[in-house]
């Protein structure tokens, strides 16, 4: 197995890693919230903690989940107008494209490390409650990091690599299954 295809696999199965953390930090966020409405609706009266700490998952899930964007090819991609370039031009533009996403990528850890280590406050969820602004900071220098390992797919991160209509004649010519 060479080096790339290892690093593919990596970069999968980190993909799979990170869409089980935004769906556990959604739950999370939802049963903190149904909690919170439940004791009011039960008590009469709310509980301060929930809406804070609730919305602590909001960086992991926002940040966290633009990689599995990338990975998905559902990132924002101008393909009419790198389909009216020749394709000498659509190849140089997509090494552009990789190189502009690697030097983000470079930016969010460099940066976003330097943010990490620099959150020394505490957040103040309730009395009892209180979380390392550590928790949210992290997720800056990590989202780097995934896209730097995402990159190794290359140009099958980009959608106007593919072909369209070998995509529907592959669909079309696909046998359909029965519902019976």
């Amino acid at each position: 197995m060479s080096l790339l295809s290892a690093a593919r696999q990596v970069s999968d199965g980190v993909n799979r890693v990170a869409i089980v953390l935004c769906v556990g930090c959604v739950l999370a966020m939802l049963a903190i919230s149904f909690t919170g409405f439940l004791y009011t609706l039960f008590t009469g009266e709310a509980l301060s903690w929930t809406y804070s700490l609730a919305r602590l998952f909001l960086p992991w899930i926002g940040l966290i989940s633009t990689t599995i964007a990338l990975r998905s090819g559902e990132h924002v991609a101008m393909t009419l107008l790198v389909r009216l370039l020749p394709a000498p031009l659509v190849k140089l533009a997509a090494i552009a494209t990789l190189l502009v996403m690697a030097g983000f990528a470079l930016l969010l850890i460099w940066y976003g490390w330097g943010f990490f280590l620099n959150a020394s406050q505490v957040y103040m969820v309730s009395d009892n409650i209180q979380i390392s602004r550590h928790w949210t900071a992290i997720t800056v220098p990590l989202t780097g990091a995934i896209f730097l390992l995402h990159l190794v797919h290359g140009y099958d991160l980009l959608e106007h690599f593919d072909n369209e209509n070998a995509l529907i004649d592959e669909a079309l010519s696909e046998p359909r299954e029965s519902h019976s």
